[in-house]
């Protein structure tokens, strides 16, 4: 399996085994003041680290519960210079979820910015691992940004960026 098939998946599948609570130094810690009348940011915060536990735990399936089905969902992941909608990034993760058995990833650093009551932009450093079906295990480093926006049934992520650090 090429490298850019590890990146693509990659990408939809920013996971973490562990958030710190915000105001923690170091690993997870987490940035971000709440505007007047603003979101929770402790609200955001959970869906992403939930998001994260899941994949972990789950697989990369789990992750579908967390992105928004909107018409105007995007994700650019790392090597492409146009969007994808969110059939093809569903697609994209049926179609991988078999080939990771191990996916161990976590925020360096994750910012939280509230835009509106129910829109928050995030962005932060991910890295980890992840082993594919032969055993192979791919270190990671990428940064990503995105956009939380909350639904009725709960907080979900509407667009955003992935691109590997190497790659910067």
């Amino acid at each position: 399996m090429g490298m850019k098939w590890y990146t693509i998946i990659l990408c939809f599948s920013l996971t973490a085994q562990s958030c710190r609570e915000k105001g923690e130094q170091g690993n997870g810690s987490i940035a971000g003041t709440e505007a007047k009348n603003g979101p929770d940011l402790n609200e955001v915060r959970k869906m992403l680290c939930d998001y994260h536990a899941d994949i972990a735990k789950e697989g990369l399936k789990a992750e579908l519960r967390y992105l928004d089905s909107a018409e105007n969902f995007f994700w650019v992941p790392p090597g492409y210079s146009t969007a994808l909608d969110y059939d093809s990034v569903r697609t994209i993760i049926i179609a991988g979820a078999p080939l990771f058995p191990m996916i161990n990833l976590h925020w360096d650093t994750l910012r939280l910015f509230p835009l509106s009551k129910n829109i928050v932009n995030y962005t932060g450093i991910v890295s980890g691992s992840m082993q594919d079906t032969s055993g192979k295990v791919v270190n990671v480093s990428l940064i990503e940004s995105g956009i939380a926006i909350r639904r009725i049934s709960g907080w979900k992520i509407l667009s955003g960026q992935t691109a590997t650090i190497d790659d910067l």
